[in-house]
């Protein structure tokens, strides 16, 4: 009866070669071990959080908070000359060729016409595009918490085009929307025309916002979806057993639930409209004329395309984009916690 328990208790190969594989991991840790716990010894626990967020800062103020120090500065010297060594200092005047305008609704009374089409058109894009995104990602969101057939199929889907990249996406509609494209030989046998909508002013702007929404919709209707699964079900059975109406259901008691993920994904689809470039720059470059001519493009073609370029001008308007969505991302964030805190009343 001894023999079965002893059989078992030897260690087996695998073990072995696991304890042979752990050695050099353990050696390593015991070195690392000793000198961790005489610096929190001395310095204690605060002074341990400082030793392991140091190189996550460090990295932090080198990628992040020194380009922006440097852009600044670039804001406030002129010339083409790249190399800040060889730009001259000019003050705030790429600020004031910014807001030289006569009338800021006409962009044709402005020094920079350019810039402040630009600012136009991004202003309408962020309307209808975050309007739209808001609007689908919480109806698709709505569909796919439902217990449908294939449901996790569907989930798949939706979220399937966040995976490509942004070059995909808009090389994959200018086939769809160039005169031989996709489109237009679907609508050919229906009496409709080949139309040439990328040199359409109106239809370019649409293609922009309605590829934007098809781009990136699946992973704010994500985010939702997770917001509405944490959602207690008791509520909707006790709602349910009183007869609440369906409309009632969704405005008392998912919409004040919802409404933490509802504000992340309202700041973060704001933030990514006002940034938009790539799929729109390889559907349209901007387009026909300047009618999809957004602020990020303009930034790049100012800083790096036209002759003579002038990248001062661009780092000003780059810290005046970051300015507006600060402003707009904290106002969100107060309005928000108001309507939680007016939730919780």
């Amino acid at each position: 009866m001894t023999a079965p328990l002893e059989t078992a208790s030897k260690p087996s190969a695998v073990q072995h070669l696991g304890a042979i594989a752990l050695a050099p991991v353990r050696l390593v840790m015991g070195l690392i071990d000793r000198p961790l716990r005489a610096l929190q010894r001395m310095t204690g626990l605060s002074g341990m959080a400082i030793f392991f967020l140091a190189p996550n800062m460090l990295i932090f103020g080198i990628f992040v908070l020194l380009p922006l120090f440097i852009n600044f500065v670039y804001s406030t010297t002129g010339g083409s000359a790249l190399f800040l060594p060889e730009r001259s200092y000019v003050g705030a005047d790429q600020y004031q060729r910014l807001f030289d305008c006569s009338n800021y609704l006409d962009p044709l009374t402005c020094q920079e016409d350019a810039f402040w089409t630009a600012v136009s058109n991004t202003f309408w894009f962020v309307v209808l595009q975050v309007t739209l995104m808001i609007g689908a990602a919480l109806v698709t969101a709505l569909i796919l918490n439902r217990n449908l057939a294939a449901r996790s199929f569907w989930r798949a889907v939706f979220f399937f085009p966040v995976l490509l990249s942004p070059v995909v996406v808009g090389l994959i509609w200018r086939w769809i929307l160039q005169r031989q494209g996709l489109l237009n030989f679907i609508l050919y046998p229906f009496g409709v025309d080949p139309y040439t909508w990328l040199t359409d002013r109106t239809w370019s702007f649409a293609a922009a916002v309605g590829v934007s929404l098809w781009a990136h919709m699946g992973f704010y209707a994500l985010i939702l979806l997770a917001g509405l699964q944490a959602i207690p079900k008791d509520l909707y059975e006790a709602a349910d057993m009183d007869g609440t109406k369906p409309a009632r259901v969704f405005w008392r008691i998912t919409l004040p639930l919802l409404m933490p993920n509802l504000v992340v994904v309202i700041v973060l689809a704001l933030i990514r409209s006002v940034q938009v470039f790539d799929e729109v720059y390889i559907l349209t470059g901007g387009g026909p004329g300047t009618s999809t001519l957004f602020i990020t493009q303009y930034i790049y073609e100012t800083g790096f395309v036209s002759q003579p370029r002038n990248p001062g001008l661009a780092a000003a308007a780059s810290i005046l984009m970051g300015l507006v969505l600060v402003v707009l991302t904290l106002v969100q964030l107060g309005l928000g916690r108001r309507g939680e805190k007016k939730g919780k009343r």
